[in-house]
């Protein structure tokens, strides 16, 4: 290497040495520290000056609630809610030490001791709010109250640096004793109770000062999720958090010295009292407002929200059909009912729910004889069983699956079953053999006539032959919902629960040709600050056009010649279906024009805890079916919501006839004789005498004209088996029908 590379070589190490030094002498230890301290100070200064310029607010307008205005699909007022009204300031020494201190047990631990803020959980609070996650926890009572006093429920990164300042800055001027009882007079508890006054009256009776520590500890633990912990409307996993928020809250008194272990295991979880309605809710208003209320919930708006005020919540109820609906009820059965001096009449409850087909908006519902009397929704109570309204998903089932008889025919209209009552079902692991109503027993006879007189040993084997999992799986897919639904032969009587409103839908979707309709109340919600409509229902295909429209044929034979002949009238074309439940516990009409889509039910109940009892006697009529009161009120409200009647007409395409085989030459069965003048079905019920024709025409005959054709001797479709030794009518877990099903 010469001397000129030596030089230039040096040249470089040095350029390098210079570069590496200059690095350290910029990040030196001092001057790290330096920057620390100067962001640290530039923080402060800039807190501080967050805190010199942002002052403590007057109260706001959630310290000063306004109403909520519930109003018809034309705009007119159903109801304000008066959340002012149900909100009484109680002085902290009004609350029991005990009782007090079980909101600082829930909440705040260190309540007593800090400065107001927590700044781990507000930082927390910020971070969730960047990252989108919204409304979070973590505050401490100092920061909730102000929250609700002075702030808004906004998960924003500016309400949340404000609330920690006025925290702060409120921790200095006021005691804790303001500050708790600001907090437990503010909070919202559920019920549209605001403050712990109004909120002991709702879930106890009682006034504050009356509250135990068990009590207490409850409705502390009620303002971590309102909603989700009311014990009356609670789910399972609302009850089980819960009590396990209670629990938490004692054991932190008891950790806290507040509490003995001796006094802890005296403690018994506090069931709140039922909900009392609030004023104003009379008659229908509180069925229609709970129902949005329900609504509102699943769209977001939670009754934290609602409490806040401000909001115009518009419902789809159309306001001349729902007087419509409440005139037919009180015109067909409680102008005949004796509530005060029938035992029997004093049990039957009424509900009903009227959807547009095309849409699904609930144009008019029937929740029972008045709020303030009957808490319970009978419109929307899922706890009573469907009965015979189901066995149009049956065929529907055997439509859409292209389901065989256990003689290899194609399901349809025309398809000859035997109706023998209590024939055992053929082709089943689960023995069934139901009775028809009354016992009567038809022979061979078509799906279209065992729909018209609801014959429940042909649709007992038809779910056999197309499988109960099958017909669940269709049924589910229509809206019918999953509760005590179990895939076995007897579910073809309707022995689920649903509602009213649920097998509205079911129907609607069978009027709309099988695409799905779901029913919905809510048409919008406005605020100042934000607008809510819901999202528009998919409306799906789940079944076919064909086996829908099939089925609505059938429906119609129903209402013209069938168990539901009190529906019809020549004033509008209509299918639908009669029901009714084992021990007469329930009464159903499911019907449809091609415009609106009504299901009525009856439902006995006793007016001592709810029980289910027999309707039987209802307005001393006998037997309360569905082809008598719910026809009667569906028709009358039908023809009254329709304007007197409508030309429209059902557009059925495709409609499945099945496959016939000809009949044998003789006969070796005739239904049953005509039961006596006691006994014998009411006339919307009561089948010819005449053998049906095997091959009915697409319009079924009436029973005045029957067909006189001899019917075969065995229909071939399904063979009849004779019980085999130990049977009986129907096996356990199974439901036999009795003469108190079918209809």
């Amino acid at each position: 290497m010469g001397r000129a590379d030596a030089r230039r070589a040096q040249a470089r190490a040095s350029r390098r040495a210079a570069k590496s030094g200059g690095i350290r002498r910029l990040f030196t230890w001092k001057k790290l520290l330096g920057t620390f301290f100067g962001i640290v100070l530039l923080g402060m200064g800039a807190f501080l000056a967050l805190y010199l310029y942002v002052p403590v607010p007057a109260p706001n307008a959630l310290a000063e609630r306004q109403s909520n205005v519930y109003q018809y699909s034309d705009g007119t007022v159903l109801a304000r809610s008066n959340n002012g009204v149900n909100r009484q300031i109680v002085d902290l020494a009004q609350v029991p030490t005990e009782v007090q201190r079980t909101f600082v047990a829930a909440e705040n631990k260190t309540f007593y001791k800090d400065q107001g803020v927590d700044l781990k959980g507000t930082t927390r609070g910020l971070i969730n709010t960047l990252s989108g996650k919204g409304k979070q926890g973590g505050s401490t009572i100092t920061q909730q109250y102000v929250k609700n006093y002075y702030l808004t429920q906004d998960p924003t990164i500016s309400r949340k640096l404000r609330e920690l300042v006025i925290s702060l800055k409120v921790d200095q001027k006021q005691s804790k004793e303001q500050i708790l009882a600001g907090y437990i007079n503010t909070a919202y508890y559920g019920r549209g109770a605001s403050g712990i006054q109004a909120a002991s009256q709702a879930y106890y009776g009682v006034d504050a000062k009356d509250l135990n520590v068990s009590q207490g500890a409850y409705l502390a633990s009620l303002l971590q999720a309102p909603s989700q912990y009311d014990w009356a409307t609670a789910t399972d996993t609302g009850k089980r958090l819960v009590k396990e928020r209670w629990a938490y809250t004692l054991r932190n008194m008891v950790e806290m010295g507040w509490l003995t272990e001796a006094e802890r295991a005296k403690q018994e979880f506090p069931v709140p009292d039922k909900p009392k309605p609030a004023q104003g809710m009379e008659g229908q208003t509180g069925y229609l407002v709970e129902a949005v209320n329900k609504e509102l919930d699943k769209q977001g708006i939670s009754a934290e929200d609602r409490e806040a005020g401000g909001w115009t919540f518009t419902l789809t109820i159309d306001k001349k059909r729902q007087q419509q609906l409440e005139k037919s009820v009180k015109k067909e059965l409680e102008s005949q009912l004796d509530r005060e001096g029938n035992k029997i009449d004093a049990t039957v409850q009424a509900g009903a729910t009227s959807v547009d087909p095309k849409t699904g908006k609930v144009l008019a519902m029937y929740g029972g004889e008045d709020y303030v009397k009957h808490y319970v929704n009978n419109a929307t109570r899922q706890d009573y069983q469907p009965a015979s309204t189901f066995k149009p998903l049956v065929l529907a089932a055997a439509l859409e699956n292209e389901a065989k008889t256990q003689g290899g025919s194609l399901i349809g209209l025309n398809t000859i079953y035997d109706g023998t009552s209590k024939r055992p079902v053929v082709g089943s692991d689960t023995p069934f053999n139901p009775q028809n109503e009354d016992d009567r027993s038809y022979g061979p006879i078509s799906v279209q006539k065992a729909m018209n007189s609801s014959v429940n040993s042909v649709f007992a084997q038809m779910i056999v032959d197309v499988t109960p999992a099958a017909t669940k799986k269709t049924a589910l897919a229509l809206g019918v919902p999953d509760k005590n639904f179990p895939e076995r032969p007897a579910v073809t009587l309707g022995t689920m629960n649903a509602s009213t409103w649920d097998m509205a839908g079911v129907y609607a979707t069978l009027d709309n040709h099988g695409r799905k309709v779901t029913p919905h109340i809510l048409q919008s919600a406005e605020h100042r600050a934000r607008t809510v409509k819901p999202e528009a229902p998919r409306k799906q295909q789940v079944i076919s056009r064909a086996s829908a429209d099939t089925v609505t044929s059938a429906l119609k034979g129903v209402v013209e010649s069938g168990s539901g002949r009190a529906a019809n009238t020549s004033a509008y074309q209509a299918a639908g279906k009669t029901g009714t439940s084992e021990e007469n516990k329930s009464a159903w009409f499911a019907g449809y024009t091609p415009e609106l889509t009504t299901v009525v039910a009856l439902f006995g109940e006793s007016p001592q805890g709810g029980r289910q009892v027999s309707l039987t006697g209802t307005a001393n009529s006998g037997r309360a079916n569905g082809g008598g009161f719910p026809a009667r009120i569906w028709a009358d409200y039908t023809l009254g919501a329709l304007g007197g009647g409508s030309n429209a007409t059902f557009d059925l395409q495709d409609v499945e006839r099945g496959e016939v085989p000809p009949p044998p030459p003789t006969p070796s069965k005739t239904p049953s004789e005509e039961p006596t003048p006691s006994e014998k079905p009411t006339p919307s019920e009561t089948p010819s005498k005449t053998p049906p024709s095997e091959t009915p025409s697409e319009t079924p005959t009436t029973p005045s004209a029957p067909p006189t054709i001899t019917p075969p001797t065995v229909p071939p479709t399904s063979p009849e088996i004779p019980p085999q030794p130990g049977e009986s009518d129907g096996q356990p877990g199974e439901r036999p029908g009795g003469g108190g099903a079918g209809d």
